[in-house]
């Protein structure tokens, strides 16, 4: 996976048959584009953004913005103690001990 950033939204693009094709990752709105070089996907990228932002500023719909990494988790004393635990005996930080944790499980889930 080849990543791409404009405006703070980032593409995922894939090089197949002489064509690139990408995606907006971290939104439920569809963004594609394609392009038969680099140079021409990012230019794709950029007019499919300023698009959807035009798209959305007119329809009075609010644009959606990608996820940005950072969120708040309630969870149990005694989950969080163990966690915390868990983290200092594999030598990481919660966070990291937390998001890899998350990652695997949501990756298990989403099949990928």
């Amino acid at each position: 996976m080849n990543i791409l950033k404009y405006k703070g939204y980032t593409f995922e693009y894939y090089p197949d048959d002489r064509e690139f094709h990408g995606r907006v990752l971290g939104i439920r709105d569809v963004l594609h584009f394609t392009g038969v070089s680099v140079d021409e996907l990012e230019q794709a990228l950029a007019d499919t953004v300023e698009d959807y932002l035009e798209f959305c500023h007119n329809s009075g719909k609010k644009p959606e913005k990608p996820c940005s990494g950072k969120f708040i988790l309630r969870i149990s004393p005694e989950v969080h103690r163990l966690a915390e635990t868990a983290a200092k005996i594999s030598g990481v930080s919660l966070n990291s001990f937390a998001a890899d944790a998350l990652e695997k499980a949501a990756r298990e889930h989403v099949g990928v």
